[in-house]
């Protein structure tokens, strides 16, 4: 007569039997790649509005360092940068958006935090943007350091880690304030302007942005203090590990080439007469880098051609419609935090 196997014995059957159903089914990774692929353009998710970042102009078109990241995965994937729909999210649905597969990948001012890429499904691919988040004060009110803001109200923005900021702020500097959330930039703005609070504290990005759509902007003054580093970068959903590297490789284009010199008005000049083995093996003449997404060895190319390198973003950006100093957005071989990995 034959005995029943014992229970661990019948446990190491089912999952050996497990283990080989999951080798058989189809790998998920690439799944959005493919998607992306099949849709024939990068929805991708930005602000509803920041000047410098993402917001469209008279015609519609949207533009700003965030839009121009987005066309660089664009270019990356499709050849050619106008291949993106814009969509966007405030600072209360963009991780639901970029959860539910609404967008494919997420740029726009948000901070990279711990929580944020270990508890929502989500990662993060890439660094883009280092800054800080600051104050900015009505100049009649002869502010100069945050300091001396105790017992001010802050207009701050809604879901976003700039109140919990404040308070760890106030607590270790022992000031008493109270904070006033509202859900987009203009929003905060307008109540600023019509005196609901005596300042407003996020990141470096929308304050400069705010004085700058300010009716007279030499009225408000940016505060020289850093409350809180916060960088920002390009966030994917978990399980695509060929997507998050895809994105990421494409901001590393941006920053590789502005350290190699090249640029959109003179990349096409460089690779017809380049012998430096470095830029031929960046530009595809010489391998092609792109294997294993499938991509043609002149991606890089095209992501230089078509956008440019870090640089140009920055100034067609912050640098030039906000009047932001690149600081510590500048290649690391200028003293900078910018760095690319190996291309090879």
């Amino acid at each position: 007569m034959r005995l029943p196997a014992p229970r661990t014995g019948r446990l190491a059957l089912l999952a050996g039997a497990l283990l080989t159903m999951l080798s058989a089914m189809p790998a998920a990774a690439g799944s959005i790649l493919d998607a992306v692929r099949r849709n024939g353009q990068v929805r991708c998710g930005v602000s509803t509005g920041i000047a410098g970042m993402s917001q469209p102009d008279s015609q519609g078109v949207w533009r700003g360092f965030d839009a121009d990241i987005c066309r660089a995965v664009a270019t990356a994937v499709f050849g050619d940068a106008e291949k993106v729909r814009f969509i966007p999210t405030t600072a209360q649905n963009r991780f639901t958006a970029l959860q539910s597969g609404e967008v494919d990948m997420l740029t726009r001012t948000t901070a990279l935090t711990l929580a944020r890429d270990s508890q929502l499904g989500l990662t993060i691919t890439v660094p883009h943007f280092f800054t800080g988040q600051g104050v900015l004060v009505r100049r009649s009110a002869n502010i100069t350091r945050a300091t001396q803001l105790d017992g001010a109200t802050f207009c701050a923005t809604q879901g976003s880690e700039i109140e919990r900021n404040l308070t760890d702020w106030a607590r270790q500097n022992n000031l008493r304030i109270s904070t006033i959330p509202f859900d987009t930039p203009p929003t905060i703005l307008q109540a600023f302007l019509a005196g609901r609070c005596d300042a407003i504290s996020n990141d470096m990005i929308n304050l400069s942005a705010n004085r700058v759509a300010a009716p007279t902007p030499d009225d408000f003054v940016l505060l020289p203090d850093i409350i809180f580093k916060e960088p920002h970068g390009v966030l994917v959903r978990n399980g695509d590990p060929e997507w998050a590297a895809l994105t990421r490789w494409a901001v590393f284009a941006l920053i590789q080439a502005e350290e190699m010199g090249l640029t959109r008005e003179n990349v096409t000049q460089i690779r017809d007469t380049t012998q430096d083995p470095k830029i031929r093996r960046f530009l595809g003449l010489t391998e092609n880098v792109g294997t294993g997404w499938g991509l043609p060895a002149s991606w890089a190319y095209e992501v230089v051609r078509q956008v440019g390198n870090y640089g140009e973003v920055f100034q067609r950006g912050p640098g030039g419609i906000l009047g932001m100093d690149r600081g510590p957005n500048r290649p690391w071989t200028e003293g900078g935090l910018l760095i690319s990995w190996l291309w090879q």
